[in-house]
């Protein structure tokens, strides 16, 4: 069974909406580690897949203030051990959602980077605005230097010629679009399951 690790190059990028497609389309688990703000990512989950087979696991830990998991650590007094973030127990595909970017501050040293295991596929989300290139560069030349195996999800409305540079410049697997939809349903999120799984499946 695989672990794959959803990451994306800045904040609001479709993250969860790309875990929720790669769930679907594996039938797989699902967990985000560290959660912060009191919408949390894990029911969003559970409301927009249909298959009876995920199992969504708890956070390790659960911050109420939507910031950065080191400050909304600090506001409660808590402090983020990545140590004590322990990936769930189970026979089935698992996908991971980070909070943030991979280089998002856990707390004084740490980074989400040091809670990616070795063994984790990577996959970067990557919606177009301004600087946007820099950012999915930064990030995917990074992971690939620390040695892990990277794939593409673009989201949102395309933009040829920022693809085309991500793509040619970093030499990496894209699996595909999610496109700009008026409203995420469990529908919309099976559709794309579908699309998406033949890539998902390959890596």
């Amino acid at each position: 069974m695989k672990q794959f690790f959803v990451t994306g190059i800045s904040t609001d990028v479709g993250k969860t909406i790309t875990s929720a497609v790669m769930v679907e389309a594996l039938e797989a688990d699902y967990w985000k580690p560290v959660q912060t703000g009191d919408e949390s990512d894990s029911e969003t989950i559970s409301e927009l897949i249909s298959n009876n087979k995920t199992v969504i696991h708890k956070s390790s830990y659960s911050l109420k203030a939507p910031i950065s998991p080191h400050a909304a650590a600090a506001l409660e007094g808590v402090y983020i051990d990545h140590n004590k973030i322990h990936e769930p127990k189970t026979e089935n595909h698992l996908v991971i959602e980070g909070a943030g970017g991979v280089l998002v501050p856990l707390n004084d040293s740490d980074t989400i980077l040091d809670i990616i295991m070795p063994t984790y596929y990577v996959i970067v989300v990557v919606k177009h605005y301004l600087g946007s290139i820099n950012h999915s560069l930064l990030t995917i030349k990074w992971l690939l230097l620390k040695g892990y195996d990277v794939a593409v999800v673009f989201n949102g409305e395309p933009n040829s010629a920022s693809e085309d540079i991500i793509s040619k410049i970093t030499g990496v697997s894209v699996l595909g679009r999610i496109g700009q939809e008026a409203s995420m349903t469990k529908e919309v999120i099976k559709k794309y399951a579908e699309e998406l799984r033949p890539a998902i499946m390959a890596l």
